[in-house]
């Protein structure tokens, strides 16, 4: 859909609800959906606006939020709703999510960062329990009604074929498969009566005021309480240490005996079953998304996900055999093909790499005084222009607007990962000749948005990734003095 047209409907829902039409209409960041999110605002009024094409997903958030609202349970109230035009407004919980707390922590864990875990879990044992309680499954979940069988598969086929596969670990499919029905056969046998959020993780809890909000639980269904706490405590780049873990497991179990029955050494046989699954999900999504999509996120993510593998395995809790499945894994974890490039042997090598943004329009292609006759040059004029837009055209692409229209409305990070994958292969070589410099110039119309972006997002991979000396110009930002 047109961005201007989401944005048309969106301000006369937004008007309808409010009584005012909104001053600003602001793209928020993507998710890792086809919905589009907008903050709406008047003088008054705050809502975050989405645009959802799938119209089953959009109603079972509706419906499980008005649901959740009604119990009291942390989520955001609906505001108003047009799935005629497939847009819907909630409450704005703010911009600050749990992941964001994660990233900043190095080795050290804070004391007020597990205070947050804990009131995170809590809040997490009253929505399975109470948020459960006389939810109607049958119609609203999407797209199934229960965590059964059929559901494991899904994820146990997508684990085998875009990750298995193509790390080449070899594996006996027959025993493999056998395997696959050992663990789903003992994961169904727990107590699946509760209400199983499906994708527990830091992204999709934001923090407002200290207390904990959840969204994004429109793939929810009936299932077992050990697979969120599982999503949410083993997530891969959350990287907590096991002491935390553990006591951040009681914590839930004190919690959620307070509100249901439960058994806790029965629970937790049946726990790190859940561990394991649910590590095997993220390894599918992370295989389609990194290594067929070549997407650099996930692609980053998979050792964190192996190392919890290789933790559960070595200690192995679990009261079942899977001889074959432990096999594969173990092939993958030695082969230490995912293990992220040495970062000394980058920031110690005589390479710098000089990203330039320009105006193709103003002052062309940069000449390249290093001698070496020049390099990588990426036209971005293809791509969606923010410049075209009359709230735009005097930001820049460091501007979060800009940033999350890009992100939204142009195809700006497909663009992106083909330009990492080219670009990598010549740092790795350049690093490992020793050669000392590599240029890449990015292009747009006026070297304002779309190019200011690419140049700033390189940069940052490249620096992050190899730990080369990187020299960042924006050519024609610059002869604005504009301070870099």
């Amino acid at each position: 859909m047109n961005p201007q047209k989401i944005e048309s409907a969106l301000g006369d829902l937004f008007e309808s609800w409010a009584g005012e039409y909104p001053d600003l209409i602001l793209p928020l960041a993507p998710s890792g959906s086809d919905r589009v999110y907008y903050r709406l605002q008047s003088k008054e009024r705050v809502a975050i606006g989405t645009y959802s094409p799938n119209d089953r997903e959009s109603r079972a958030f509706l419906e499980f939020s008005r649901h959740f609202f009604q119990k009291g349970l942390p989520v955001p109230e609906i505001y108003a709703e047009n799935l005629g035009a497939k847009i819907y407004l909630q409450e704005d919980l703010g911009s600050t999510t749990l992941y964001s707390f994660l990233i900043q922590q190095n080795d050290y864990f804070p004391d007020y960062l597990i205070q947050i875990f804990k009131k995170v879990v809590e809040q997490l044992a009253r929505l399975q329990i109470l948020g459960g309680d006389g939810l109607d499954y049958a119609s609203y979940c999407y797209p199934k009604a229960s965590f059964d069988k059929e559901s494991m598969f899904f994820d146990f086929n997508y684990f085998k074929y875009h990750f298995l596969m193509v790390s080449k670990a070899g594996f006996d499919e027959p025993a493999l498969e056998k395997d696959f029905h050992t663990l789903a056969d003992f994961l169904l046998s727990a107590d699946s009566r509760y209400f199983l959020f499906r994708d527990f993780q830091s992204r999709n809890i934001m923090i407002r005021g200290g207390e904990p909000f959840f969204i994004d639980y429109q793939g929810g269904r009936q299932g077992a309480l050990q697979y969120d706490l599982a999503s949410l405590l083993f997530q891969a780049k959350a990287n907590l240490p096991p002491d935390v873990r553990q006591d951040l497991l009681n914590h839930y179990l004190d919690t959620a005996s307070q509100l249901t029955d439960i058994d806790r050494e029965r629970f937790i046989e049946f726990y790190y079953g859940y561990v394991l699954i649910r590590n095997i999900q993220t390894l599918g999504a992370y295989g389609f998304r990194g290594i067929f999509e070549r997407k650099e996120h996930f692609l980053k993510s998979i050792p964190y996900a192996l190392r919890n593998i290789k933790t559960l395995i070595d200690q192995w809790p679990l009261p079942i055999e899977l001889p074959e499945l432990t096999k594969a894994l173990r092939k993958v974890i030695d082969s230490k093909k995912y293990e992220p490039f040495d970062k000394i042997k980058g920031s110690s090598s005589l390479l710098t790499v000089e990203i330039n943004s320009f105006s193709y329009h103003s002052t062309g292609i940069p000449e390249d005084s290093t001698g070496n006759g020049g390099g990588f040059v990426f036209d971005c004029r293809f791509i969606h222009n923010p410049g075209r837009y009359e709230p735009y055209k005097k930001l820049t692409g460091r501007d979060e607007a800009v940033i999350n229209f890009l992100k939204q409305h142009s195809n700006i990070d497909d663009y992106l990962n083909n330009v990492f994958r080219i670009v990598d292969r010549a740092v790795e070589d350049y690093i490992d000749r020793s050669f000392t410099h590599l240029t890449v110039n990015f292009g747009c119309t006026g070297g304002q948005h779309r190019s200011v972006y690419a140049a700033d997002e390189l940069a940052k991979h490249v620096k992050e990734k190899y730990g080369v000396a990187v020299a960042l110009r924006h050519i024609e930002q610059e002869k604005k003095n504009w301070k870099n």
